[in-house]
């Protein structure tokens, strides 16, 4: 269940960001500053939940990778951020190092 959480909290993680770009992009910047914060406090709660299972190192680096692959493709996607092939090798990158912290869990 722990590594649920953690996916959970991996894709809180990519919400404030999400929001914060909103907010700047929108009107409703209240509305968008508010769903940010309660993205921060749910992947900051879901990530507590994984720590209890999940060694914090693991857990973190691994909670951090996940937001930052998915909040780079939402750049990409929704925002028209660079998709040169020099930031997808930085992906790939942090990829492997999630997958040699589970394997090596």
């Amino acid at each position: 269940m722990s590594w649920i959480y953690l996916f959970i909290a991996s894709l809180f993680e990519m919400g404030w960001p999400f929001g914060l770009k909103m907010a700047h992009l929108s009107d409703l910047k209240f509305i968008w500053f508010s769903f940010a914060i309660i993205a921060m406090i749910l992947s900051g709660y879901f990530l507590y939940l994984a720590q209890k299972n999940i060694p914090i190192g693991t857990a973190y680096a691994i909670w951090t990778g996940i937001g930052t692959i998915g909040t780079f493709f939402i750049g990409i996607t929704l925002f028209q951020d660079s998709a040169s092939v020099a930031r997808f090798i930085g992906v790939f990158l942090i990829i492997s190092g999630i997958v040699v912290l589970k394997v090596c869990n």
